[in-house]
């Protein structure tokens, strides 16, 4: 028998390892949207009104203000397998917590404890993938398809769910069980050690030189991206179910199955981007083009959604345009500005995108007590926010070519 080449074992090694990485973002998905698509079902669990639900779910963003500085700063000096089994841990936990009824104080706890396990995981994967790749950050593109992979099969799930009577607390325990799947993957695959770190570190500092003041600049405008692409996504998939059931008049089959329209379009997304990235197209221009087609679907939606076929096109763009990878592409570009700190980076990053998980849910509420209308609404605003600062990074960035 013909004994496997040392380059074949290391290319099955990091293989194996990416997919066990990109596998926990599967479940991931699940945990982004999965309180907010029972609201309606914790709402009656609780006794409590929606607003209150809502700001359970604020609690995700709270775990991630208080964890990702830390992970992300920690991710450049300890093991990255660490913070995934961390990760991984504390999202079992959110998952099996949830399901035994809790009380108020008890779920907002859960709920910063999955904030907590989305940052591990981001300060444990990115950097890693970043690193088995060679210092390419192609590879973070694909954790969107398999965060949009769970995220169209949960609404799916939980419609059954619904539409059979059965037990909402079952969509929690398959994300027990997958989790409980994977993590015997993650047990037995081998990340890059600290030596290793430090070579490529080294390497990637010498080979991309960076002027400080085009680096202020875009630290700011890319941490504010940070924000509003983040902010961009969980506006949508928090409220776009409720806005077509109460404002398009939509049943909730097919209300629940446009957040699995954003998702196809989102996975399609995360194809042609990774395509395009791979051709060298300038990652400054997909930013701003991509970011104005979600703000024009965003707008369509708002105002001719009530044309089932309308509803369902920009759903679809939607998901392709802004969750499509277009926030790992920033977080790729902010990477090349500081090469030797992927992992401070990866956190100063996702710090900000933890203020919109954390805002979001709250501004919202306060909108739905208006309309829920004007709670899905105002996500318009932030995509027209998103536009102009990436605007801004492709004329600063056009600025310094010039000089």
């Amino acid at each position: 028998m013909e004994i496997p080449s040392t380059t074949s074992r290391v290319n099955l090694q990091k293989w194996r390892l990416a997919l066990t990485l990109y596998l926990n973002y599967l479940v991931h998905g699940f945990g982004i949207i999965i309180l907010a698509q029972n609201m309606t079902a914790l709402s009656g669990a609780w006794h409590v009104p929606l607003a209150t639900v809502s700001f359970v779910i604020s609690g995700i963003g709270i775990g991630r203000l208080v964890a990702y500085l830390i992970t992300g700063s920690l991710a450049d000096l300890l093991s990255r397998k660490l913070f995934v089994l961390l990760g991984m841990g504390c999202y079992l936990i959110f998952a099996l917590g949830m399901v035994a009824n809790p009380s108020i104080p008890v779920a907002y706890g859960l709920a910063i404890l999955a904030g907590i396990a989305n940052s591990a995981l981001d300060a444990g994967t990115y950097t890693t993938l970043v690193e088995i790749n060679g210092g390419k950050g192609d590879g973070t593109i694909l954790i969107k398809a398999f965060v949009s992979l769970g995220e169209f099969i949960l609404p799916l799930l939980v419609a059954t769910l619904a539409n059979h009577g059965w037990w909402f607390g079952w969509s929690f325990l398959v994300m027990a069980a997958l989790i409980l799947l994977n993590l015997l993957n993650v047990l037995t695959v081998r990340f890059p050690n600290r030596a290793e770190l430090k070579q490529m570190a080294a390497h990637a500092q010498a080979a991309h030189p960076t002027n400080t003041n085009h680096r202020l600049g875009a630290t700011l405008l890319l941490l504010g991206y940070g924000y509003t692409s983040m902010a961009l996504m969980i506006w949508f998939t928090q409220w776009v179910t409720l806005f077509a059931q109460q404002s398009l008049g939509m049943g909730e089959t097919a209300a629940h199955f446009l957040l699995s329209l954003y998702s196809i379009g989102s996975i399609s997304g995360v194809v042609v981007l990774f395509i395009l990235l791979n051709r060298a197209v300038s990652e400054l221009k997909l930013l701003v083009s991509l970011n104005l087609l979600a703000t024009v679907a965003l707008a369509a939606l708002l105002w001719a959604g009530q044309t089932p076929w309308v509803a369902n096109l920009t759903s679809l763009m939607f998901g392709f345009a802004a969750a499509g990878g277009i926030m790992q592409t920033g977080l790729t570009v902010f990477m090349k500005l500081y090469p030797a700190r992927h992992g401070m980076v990866t956190g100063a990053f996702y710090f900000f995108g933890s203020l919109a998980s954390f805002t979001v849910p709250l501004i919202t509420g306060v909108l739905s007590k208006t309309s829920i209308t004007a709670a899905f609404g105002g996500d318009l605003v932030v995509g027209l926010i998103g536009s102009c600062l990436m605007i801004g990074l492709a004329l600063t960035h056009h600025q310094r070519e010039e000089k």
